[in-house]
């Protein structure tokens, strides 16, 4: 069981925000293609977000980036340090 089923979660990316909570259910029904019949890109990526949120309630915020969100700014800091491990 997981200790947390409802979270907070702030992001700068309207891409992912929009893709959880409009697009994922529609990309699903038309086995992971888009309205307008192209697969989904990075589809297994947004595989593993449904899969990872199927028992998770969430509240999503969007912020705007590189706008002085000192959270933000820090989440942004992680994410190149590990982009830079990866390569």
């Amino acid at each position: 069981a997981r200790r947390h089923s409802e979270i907070e979660l702030h992001t700068d990316s309207q891409y992912v925000k929009n893709g959880m909570q409009s697009w994922m259910k529609n990309w699903k029904k038309n086995n992971w293609h888009t309205a307008d019949k192209k697969p989904v890109k990075n589809q297994d990526l947004w595989m593993q977000l449904d899969e990872l949120s199927g028992a998770i309630k969430i509240h999503w915020h969007w912020v705007r980036g590189h706008n002085g969100n000192e959270m933000n700014e820090r989440c942004d800091e992680l994410a190149r340090t590990a982009a830079e491990k990866l390569k």
